[in-house]
């Protein structure tokens, strides 16, 4: 046999052994009853990134060390290597067991950090059901409540941005929607309106303001256009006062010149006497 593929086999079978052993081992941990021995293992899972090891065994440990130092501790890492283990939902809930059960405990800043920031990673894409979304910024915002001067708050001020920025983002697409289906079984102008003006209200600084205040004018030209007569004067003039607050607020816009041709419509038709 040669040297190489001599030298491959025994690297395999010592690989194997290593993982037996490692297997049997943690087999041997959880028939245990001795739990400084489980406790000193699962420390030692979770610092080998062993996630699934550590949270199983200081699953079973902290009922045991309830109210003690070690219960705390087990608490928290429970929490953290679900965390690590990029289970937030999971490890979310057990963070929120310690900092209620330990609110001045010595992980409670860094367990409600986590709660928070491990929910923000979970947020799902616009489109999606936004509940995560909501529980990751008042999580955040808890975190920021009770801990100002935290060295994470930055962190968490910047992932609430961007989690309110996707709220908006889905009020965006909604509003485009309307807009999209414009008469179509009544006025989904009207609709799209309601749903940007709503979300500029909620978030006036979001990064998808601009673009809400376009649809609003947008709406309200398509609207004005397709009114009945009676009612063309009155939402042309709307359209004049929407052009006026879009350009008051971006006046160097990309889409200035889409804004302006607008106005120019709605001001000829005001004007056309």
């Amino acid at each position: 046999m040669p040297k190489i593929e001599m030298t491959h086999r025994l690297l395999i079978i010592l690989s194997l052994a290593l993982v037996l052993g490692s297997c049997g081992e943690y087999n041997k941990v959880m028939k245990s009853s001795d739990y400084n021995y489980k406790y000193t293992y699962a420390k030692q899972a979770f610092e080998n990134k062993k996630y699934t090891q550590a949270y199983t065994i200081f699953a079973d440990l902290v009922p045991i060390f309830r109210s003690t130092e070690k219960g705390e501790e087990c608490l928290y890492l429970l929490g953290l290597s679900y965390y690590e283990n990029q289970d937030y939902l999971n490890s979310g809930s057990y963070f929120k067991q310690y900092y209620t059960q330990y609110p001045k405990g010595q992980y409670a800043e860094l367990a409600r950090f986590y709660a928070g920031y491990g929910y923000y990673l979970d947020s799902p894409e616009s489109q999606l059901d936004q509940s995560e979304t909501l529980r990751a910024i008042e999580e955040l915002q808890a975190f920021l409540d009770y801990f100002p001067k935290s060295d994470k708050v930055a962190i968490a001020q910047n992932a609430i941005f961007e989690l309110q920025d996707k709220l908006v983002l889905k009020e965006l697409e909604n509003a485009q929607l309307y807009y999209n289906l414009g008469s179509y079984m009544g006025n989904n102008y009207e609709s799209a309106v309601i749903t940007a003006k709503n979300a500029i209200k909620t978030y006036p600084f979001s990064k998808y303001k601009e673009k809400l205040e376009m649809l609003i004018l947008k709406s309200r030209f398509k609207e004005a256009q397709m009114s009945v007569d009676e009612k063309k004067e009155e939402r042309f003039r709307t359209v004049v006062d929407e052009y006026y607050a879009y350009i008051n607020d971006f006046p160097n816009s990309e889409n200035r010149k889409e804004a302006d041709n607008i106005f120019k419509i709605a001001d000829k038709f005001l004007n056309r006497k």
